[in-house]
């Protein structure tokens, strides 16, 4: 028999089952207590059955502690010779120390039974507390309730203020402005942006004038810095040096200022991202083969098709059309992305020993090193913050400068190396030159033919920008974010498909919404709070500070790298492609897809029981795992094809695959596979026994 707690005022604080001012000196002594009352009760029938479920419940605190913090305690216990599931409810008269996380002592209990069939109804019951708990007046007055009834109407009052809460809360909707329907006027979505978004402009800067925004400046730009040199030293190697590290700094610094003034979101950062490096790749491949077709003419030429059909899409609220995409979508791209970074980081570590120009194998060796040792540094540097060594403050700062941190240290071992290797280090130029007619591309060494067929990729491309514009925007505007001021999906797409068109003439890199960038920058502007829940301490956003004072300040001093080129030929090839690995194995951590697929090589006996294989049939779990499957091959193995240049249009099939799935799937099951989940809905399903 499963247990659900639909609604949890009514089922798990129930008058009988409600205990005020239990008496206990110690756990073994509440605990007996607690028992005989299901004794009494007629829960347990054989009253010689009490002490085995005082003993389970004192074995089971043994291994950990079922405190939750904020006085409350939250023991299960699977029994047996219990028939049916019972929440009870007991304030003590005297707290107990029962190690809870905030080392609070407990004085609120909520003893759950049942027999070990009902574990689902034990993670239910358990999501329905830390829910109820959620409202910060409930704790004290469970503590001051005089009967069972006024304990019953306070937690009956905490529910209506959730509730109530909840739909005053403006987050939801509001994520979705601008996504509902097509406006019906040429532009109509881009001026409602901008009426959305303009009586908001003024604040925007008042808002950036605190330290919370100098904080995340700093931050910031050591992270968007480092992105720019890896992708622009790996961009300068995928282009034959046509795009190098500089030009994406450029790039970086002048697109993200104008980006953080003139855009609906300015939350989101633009950067390289691993498609559009490994599109513009193929952009290469493309004109070394192809007699006639020069690289930067054609470059430019297909991005300025870009621009237009990326203009073209805003101005007809194509963005509407990305309410159809949802977590299956999302996933699919996620795990392309990690797979370019992976293999083409392993690639291009191969690759340096079949380099003839290396002096011995010693100096590919010393490669493979240098990019091992670069990721296990920023790999270890990740997880300091979850350690229990250092201060706080300390963790979070070699959290967030892990990645700097490796790089800087094995360019030092590269140094050190200097006079036995010779490895090849990131290529800049002598001179950096901030005069932009010096950067234009020469339009017209591209012959009409050349420029007719540029539209093509131009095509793709502008899928692409789309895709991946979007998707970082509706992640960002998440309404787990609490964001007050609205997004700007037209505004925003419009912006960036004229600066698409600034790059191509300029021979730079085409920049776009960067995903984990984007939501660094939300992270380090949010204000949160802890919340003390069975599987331990959540952080939830109270609020963000919204504003544009931050993204202008992150690049202009990006700008102002630039004084630092010389420093960058320092750094050797090696410890990007370390980097590279980094960003592909960082980006499967949490990826549901990525999940199920590993539970393919588990024994059905040892699955995780998450919320969808308990909502889900395994069977039915594994068929739309294998239907993601099925698509990321396609995405692949048209990526590595002569057809490659054409995988931005497959991605974008996923959205139509996706729609389809309704007629395949029970609706159930596929809202349990695909359900768009804050964090904090995530945590509760994902309760752990």
């Amino acid at each position: 028999m499963r247990m659900v707690f639909r609604h949890p005022v009514r089922e798990f604080l129930v008058e009988p089952h409600i205990l005020l001012d239990l008496e206990g000196e110690d756990l073994e002594s509440v605990a007996r207590n607690l028992a005989g009352h299901l004794v009494e009760s007629g829960v347990v029938r054989d009253p010689a059955r009490s002490e085995d479920l005082v003993q389970a419940l004192v074995e089971r605190e043994e291994k950990s502690s079922a405190a939750i913090g904020m006085g409350v305690y939250v023991p299960h216990v699977y029994a047996s010779f219990v028939d049916e599931p019972v929440v009870l409810f007991a304030r003590l008269k005297k707290p107990l120390d029962l190690r809870a996380p905030d080392d609070e002592h407990c004085d609120l209990v909520f003893f759950l039974v049942g027999s070990p069939g009902q574990r689902d109804g034990h993670l239910d019951a358990l999501t329905q507390i830390a829910r109820l708990l959620r409202d910060p007046a409930l704790p004290s007055q469970l503590r001051s309730a005089d009967s069972p009834a006024t304990l019953v109407a306070a937690a009956q009052a905490a529910k209506r203020r959730l509730a109530g809460t909840e739909s005053e809360e403006p987050s939801a909707n509001l994520a979705r402005a601008g996504l509902e329907a097509l406006s019906g006027r040429f532009a109509g979505g881009v001026v409602d942006d901008i009426r959305r978004r303009l009586p908001f402009y003024a604040d925007d800067f008042r808002q950036g004038l605190n330290l919370k925004a100098v904080a995340t400046t700093i931050f910031l730009f050591f992270a968007c810095f480092t992105a720019a040199v890896t992708f622009g030293a790996l961009m300068s190697a995928e282009t034959g040096g046509a795009i190098t590290t500089v030009d994406m700094l450029l790039a970086t610094a002048l697109c993200g200022v104008v980006y953080a003034l003139a855009a609906g979101q300015p939350l989101i950062i633009l950067g390289g991202t691993g498609p559009l490096l490994i599109f513009t790749a193929l952009l290469y491949q493309l004109t070394a083969r192809v007699e006639g077709l020069e690289f930067l003419p054609f470059y430019a030429w297909a991005g300025l098709w870009a621009a237009f059909f990326t203009i073209l899409l805003a101005v007809t609220d194509a963005s509407v059309c990305i309410r159809y995409v949802t977590r299956f979508t999302d996933e699919i791209f996620v795990l392309l992305i990690a797979a370019i970074f992976i293999v083409e980081a392993v690639s291009l570590i191969a690759k340096e020993f079949h380099d003839d120009e290396l002096i011995s194998y010693s100096t590919a060796i010393s490669a493979l090193v240098l990019a091992a040792g670069t990721f296990i540094v920023a790999w270890t540097l990740r997880g300091v913050r979850r350690s229990a060594l250092l201060r706080s403050w300390a963790r979070n700062f070699l959290a967030d400068f892990g990645v700097v941190i490796a790089i800087a240290s094995m360019s030092a071992v590269a140094y050190f190396m200097r006079d036995t290797t010779q490895l090849p280090h990131i290529t800049v130029p002598k001179d950096v030159s901030l005069d932009l007619s010096e950067h234009l591309v020469p339009l017209s060494a591209l012959p009409g033919w050349g420029i007719a067929l540029a539209a093509i990729p131009g095509l793709f491309a502008a899928i692409l920008i789309f895709l991946d514009q979007q998707i970082t925007a509706r992640v960002v505007n998440a309404p787990a974010f609490k964001l007050q001021k609205g997004p700007g999906y037209h505004l925003d797409l419009l912006l960036v498909g004229g600066l698409t068109a600034l790059c191509s003439l300029l021979g730079w890199p085409w920049l776009v919404a960067a995903t984990v960038r984007s939501l660094n920058h939300v992270a380090a502007l949010s204000t949160t709070h802890a919340e003390d829940r069975p599987d331990g301490t959540q952080q939830v956003t109270d609020r963000v500070v919204e504003n544009r004072m931050t993204g202008v300040a992150i690049h202009v001093l990006i700008g102002c790298s630039l004084l630092l080129v010389p420093v960058l030929s320092l750094v050797p090839m090696a410890c990007l492609y370390g980097v590279f690995l980094y960003m592909g194995i960082a980006t499967l951590s949490g990826n549901q897809f990525f999940e199920r697929v590993t539970l393919w090589l588990h024994d059905p006996a040892m699955y995780p029981r998450t919320h969808y294989l308990r909502q889900v049939p395994a069977p039915v779990v594994h068929a739309f795992t294998a239907i993601q499957f099925v698509c990321l091959a396609v995405l692949w193995a048209v990526k590595v094809s002569a057809a490659a240049i054409l995988f931005p249009l497959v991605l974008a099939l996923m959205i139509p695959i996706r729609m389809a799935l309704p007629r395949l799937f029970d609706p159930e099951h596929l809202e349990a596979l695909d359900a768009e989940e804050t964090p904090e809905e995530e945590a509760d399903r994902e309760l752990a026994l």
